[in-house]
């Protein structure tokens, strides 16, 4: 019988020492996983010497490199989280993604926010999102061939950015637009649309194919007013 004592408590000590092994061992994988990049960050071999942007029209490089916050001796192996963080920070990004590209490169994908139309701001025009929020690109350097909104208003801005959605061509030729009441107006060659605040992909349609098929038919209209659900009224010019 002591012998059988002494045989289980062999056993139990031979467990008792595997768990503490194989407990040592993920202790030592966690401080690996963590110190590894502290390790790596202090390597001059990984310092950031280039940085790659792709998916910019609007934002210049240097505002993208600023965003990042970069310190002088700053590795790839950083935190990519904050970095990230700084650049969808930035007015006029919608989404930014940064990934490393061993040994010293970072890679940055950016996407703006897609500018709908240029509206008065002061003495010179600014450019809006699909929101009416004013974007922070310079016209000037852009110089996007964009309609120009009475003011900067969220209903037309989205309207505009339905239409350019759904009817990029209509898009195209529109010069102007404006809020009317709680109605949007835009006009392109001499002739106006008229949409509801909240116009559908249908309706944005609908008005562009009986402008199609007026301009077939060699018809001279003065108004399109889709904010009828399943019809469109025209009115004739000079009426």
């Amino acid at each position: 019988m002591a012998e059988r004592r002494l045989s289980l408590g062999s056993a139990q000590r031979s467990r008792l020492r595997y768990a503490w092994q194989a407990l040592g061992g993920l202790a030592a994988a966690v401080l690996l996983w963590y110190a590894t990049p502290w390790v790596l960050r202090r390597l001059e071999f990984f310092r950031v010497r280039r940085v790659e942007i792709a998916g910019i029209q609007y934002l210049a490089p240097a505002q993208i490199t600023a965003a990042l916050g970069l310190a002088d001796r700053a590795s790839v192996f950083d935190d990519l989280l904050a970095a990230g963080s700084g650049l969808r920070a930035l007015p006029g990004v919608r989404s930014a993604v940064v990934s490393r590209r061993l040994p010293g490169t970072l890679e940055i994908v950016i996407e703006e926010a897609v500018p709908v139309a240029l509206a008065p701001r002061g003495v010179s025009l600014t450019l809006l999102d699909s929101s009416g929020s004013v974007l922070p690109f310079n016209p000037a350097a852009t110089a996007p061939d964009l309609p120009i909104a009475a003011s900067a208003d969220s209903t037309v801005a989205q309207v505009l950015a339905r239409i350019r959605a759904h009817a990029p061509v209509l898009f195209g030729r529109i010069e102007a637009a404006r809020r009317v009441k709680g109605d949007v107006v835009v006009e392109l060659d001499g002739r106006r649309l008229w949409f509801g605040p909240a116009a559908t992909a249908e309706d944005i349609r609908a008005v562009t194919a009986v402008a199609e098929d007026l301009a077939r038919q060699g018809r001279n209209y003065g108004e399109l007013d889709g904010r009828f659900a399943g019809q469109v009224v025209v009115r004739w010019a000079g009426v």
